[in-house]
This record gives structure tokens, sequence and C-alpha cells, in this order.
């Protein structure tokens, strides 16, 4: 089952990495964690774990600067939002055709 949220402690833990690593990320706007009453206290969304590993796997693994982590996760989340849209349009056409050959018989 997985988390709703996990706690800045928890994902240092999870992935392995500094602190300083977070709040960079945070600074650059790359993840938004939400705060809680204690502003000290921050929670990550799994949306932002996932951010957090992608930027992870392309510091620590490709070399990328925080500039081109933001980057690229910003054209990989255009890119789903164009996929799903595609996946729409596909849908209405699937509904479309049977009502286009019903017509067309």
């Amino acid at each position: 089952m997985a988390k709703e949220f996990w706690t800045k402690t928890e994902v240092v833990d999870f992935f392995q990495i500094e602190e300083r690593f977070l709040v960079e990320l945070e600074e650059e706007e790359i993840i938004c964690p939400l705060c809680q009453d204690d502003p000290s206290e921050k929670l990550f969304s799994p949306t932002e774990m996932e951010k957090l590993r992608l930027a992870k796997i392309l510091v620590e693994d490709m070399g990328v600067n925080l500039a081109g982590v933001d980057v690229i996760l910003r054209m990989r989340q255009n890119m789903i939002e164009m996929r799903n849209q595609f996946d729409s349009i596909l849908e209405d056409l699937a509904q479309q055709l049977p009502e286009a050959f019903r017509r067309d018989a």
C-alpha cells in the first residue's frame, strides 16, 4: 500500500540523499512539498517523490545541473499532458466511429 505523504526525514532516508539537496530542489521550485502548521515539517506527495527520484537520477547518474533538471521535468510533464490529450481524442474518435458506420450503412 502506497503512502499518501512522506516527511522530510523519510524522504532523506528513502533516497539516501543530503537534506541540502532537498532544499536546493525546493529553492529552484523543482519540487513543492506541502507545508503543515509547522513550516519546518514539510510533506512530500507521490508526485513530488517521483520528481525527486528523477532529479536524483539526472544529477547523480547523468551529471545534469538543477536548471537542466527543471527543464527536463517540465518537458516530461508537458509530454504526459499531451499524451493524455491524445488519448482523450482517440477515445472520442473510437466512440464516434460506430455511429458513423451505422449512418453510412
